[in-house]
């Protein structure tokens, strides 16, 4: 497994409410790119927070800062030759059109993935549980249900995961991914 001389750097942005399945597409499409040689980085929003982001709470001012930091680190990583793959919530369009410009201005290919679970299938999911603490009212300011979520306007790909198996919807990023000659 060889990394091309002259990799390619891009952001993956996969933006979802939680449990719409953005990780596990991210980690599934990481591998396969990794086996195809190239250089992939999964910036998971779960591990960001523990780490770059420690201290933020969930405030629309705090959500801003974390997406803009991840923006920030992808960007840096897309530009020096990474595959940056990004599951984050990132629920506010404006944020996201900001990490969209950052990219646009320093000319680093930038791929907006709408991982359109609907809040019922997310809910069944429940992957950590946010769903029924919010139910239990343990829980406030969960998105896409007593917090917005705004979707994207034009992503260049809507996954209906509910519809799809995640190495389907995998398959399908990495499909646009090599549509755009990113990989």
């Amino acid at each position: 497994m060889t990394t091309p001389a002259r990799a390619q750097g891009a952001t993956i942005w996969l933006t979802g409410l939680p449990s719409a399945g953005k990780t596990t597409i991210a980690r599934l499409l990481g591998d396969r790119l990794r086996s195809e040689g190239h250089r992939v980085e999964v910036l998971d929003g779960d591990e960001i927070r523990r780490f770059l982001s420690a201290g933020l709470g969930f405030s629309r001012a705090d959500r801003n800062t974390n997406v803009q930091r991840i923006g920030l680190v992808s960007e840096v990583l897309a530009r020096n030759g990474v595959l940056s793959l990004v599951p984050v919530i990132a629920p506010y369009a404006d944020s996201r059109e900001a990490v969209r410009r950052r990219h646009e201005a320093s000319g680093t290919p930038y791929v907006e993935v709408h991982v359109a679970t609907p809040v019922e299938v997310c809910s069944e999911r429940d992957v950590k549980g946010l769903y029924a603490r919010q139910a239990a009212g343990e829980l406030t300011g969960l998105t896409g249900v007593d917090d917005p979520y705004e979707e994207p306007v034009d992503p260049a790909l809507v996954l209906k995961t509910q519809d799809q198996t995640p190495r389907e919807s995998a398959d399908l990023v990495h499909s646009v991914l090599v549509e755009r000659g990113l990989v």
